[in-house]
């Protein structure tokens, strides 16, 4: 019989299951996009700097949003991720399912526990938080406001210098917080504002490491603004490439653009589906990149592309892009042609692309013109388009 695998000396819980109704949004907050991705997929990407494994707990409903955010990020990080767990009805309640999927893998020693909404949890604050002793220990920031405590019948101030505030990622025993959670769960105790207070209903000491002023939690509307300049502020190297393609009409009835099929007399002639508009996208990202153009990563003389839907072309050019810890900004496309016509698609063709390159609907421009019966798009022998796609990237990864 095997020996059971050693345990790990860290592991991360991420809370990712709640709806976070204050931030006034009618999607989960940690599937709205913040600079080009989710905050989830920013949480992720800040904690996974620990290179420890991550357990998230997710929404029932929240299984397409969790895996559309997991493909934004690099796939070194995409490795440290946990299949995810579905949480409870409460904060409390998901921590321990979290919990509960890592007693039945590899238990580890300690265990950090962390909420998607902050995306910025520095390397530094998860080391102290790794390398912190003591069944409970939490991050703790001073007060450096005044601070009242006010009620319907009385008001004062309160001594700042004897108060913190809490932040996550907290740091546990993980045995230990694990029997706190079952015996919370088993008692009907559901209502504790984070594990640190299960922790201290349990009867465990609690000790204190050093918080982060800028470990900001997303809670508010605001919050979302000042998450994202942030978050730009670190993509300064700001680019814009541009792509051009062609394609001829053959025998068919129905074209390719965008990656939505129309209608039409002819079809487009290429060794793909002929998409014109979304190569001329894809070679704009790539271009931006300096990364080559379409036929270099993927020939027209390599059978495995032959009538190969283009959205695995432009995948490819995003998933470059994230690999390099970039953003895709903005994308603008033109499509030149006599027929079909193109406004009664335009809008599908935007969600289309949206959904293919992670942008909301707002950064994807499409536009149509005819050249005015002039040229091989004036004769009606085929269609062109033009694109331009800017890119953010980090200065430390912007090549050469």
């Amino acid at each position: 019989m095997s020996s059971p695998a050693p345990a790990l000396p860290v592991a991360i819980v991420l809370v990712a299951a709640g709806k976070g109704s204050r931030a006034g949004r009618e999607q989960a907050k940690q599937y709205v996009r913040v600079a080009g991705r989710t905050l989830l997929a920013h949480a992720i990407e800040a904690v996974a700097t620990l290179g420890a494994p991550i357990q998230p707990v997710i929404g029932a409903a929240d299984a397409s949003d969790f895996a559309a955010s997991l493909a934004e990020l690099r796939e070194g990080i995409r490795a440290l991720v946990l299949p995810p767990v579905i949480g409870g009805e409460t904060r409390q309640l998901s921590v321990k399912e979290g919990l509960e999927a890592l007693a039945r893998r590899s238990p580890p020693e300690r265990v950090l526990i962390h909420d998607a909404a902050r995306a910025f949890a520095s390397r530094a604050l998860l080391r102290r938080a790794a390398d912190s002793t003591g069944p409970a220990m939490v991050p703790a920031v001073r007060m450096t406001d005044t601070i009242w405590e006010v009620s319907e019948t009385s008001s004062r101030v309160l001594d700042r210098t004897a108060l913190r505030a809490i932040q996550t990622p907290q740091a546990f025993a993980f045995d230990r917080i694990l029997v706190a959670h079952r015996d919370a769960a088993a008692s009907g105790s559901v209502d504790f504002p984070d594990d640190s207070a299960v922790a201290e209903w349990a009867g465990l000491p609690i000790g204190f490491f050093e918080g982060d002023p800028d470990n900001m939690k997303i809670t508010q509307p605001g919050d979302f603004a000042a998450a994202e300049a942030r978050l730009l502020a670190g993509l300064p190297d700001v680019r814009i490439g541009q792509g051009y393609d062609v394609h001829a009409f053959g025998p068919g009835a129905s074209v390719w653009l965008g990656g939505v099929e129309i209608s039409h007399t002819h079809a487009l002639l290429g060794h793909s589906d002929a998409d014109v508009l979304m190569h001329a996208i894809t070679d704009a990202i790539l271009g931006a990149l300096a990364e080559g153009d379409i036929g270099s990563h993927f020939p027209p003389s390599d059978p495995r592309w032959k009538g190969a839907s283009s959205d695995r072309f432009l995948r490819h050019a995003v998933d470059l892009l994230r690999q390099r810890g970039g953003m895709l900004a903005h994308v603008d496309g033109t499509v030149i042609c006599e027929a079909p016509k193109v406004g009664p698609h335009r809008d599908a063709i935007r969600a289309r692309l949206a959904e293919i390159c992670g942008l909301t609907l707002d950064r994807v421009a499409v536009k149509a013109t005819t050249s005015e019966e002039l040229g091989f798009t004036g004769r009606r022998e085929g269609i062109a388009a033009i694109a331009t796609a800017t890119i953010r990237l980090p200065l430390e990864r912007s090549g050469s």
